[in-house]
């Protein structure tokens, strides 16, 4: 999935995408928030973004729970 959005998917998706889940996450309601750090290049984010939009269209729900998981990247403060 990370492929079309990112040139190096084949060689650091692995990497980048772990380093994308490294942080922390909320709960509202009935979703589960994953508010993802911005990664350390503009292309980075922008491909994490991507994957982002792409897992939020399959409405995956927390395993055991109800609490719809929503991927989003968090905004510069």
């Amino acid at each position: 999935m990370l492929a079309p959005h990112y040139r190096r998917a084949n060689d650091e998706g692995r990497t980048l995408i772990q380093a994308a889940l490294a942080g922390a996450a909320d709960m509202t309601g009935e979703e589960l928030r994953l508010r993802l750090e911005p990664m350390s290049s503009d292309h980075k984010t922008q491909a994490i973004a991507a994957l982002c939009e792409e897992l939020n269209k399959s409405g995956s729900a927390f395993p055991g729970t109800n609490l719809r998981i929503c991927y989003a990247i968090r905004e510069a403060s």
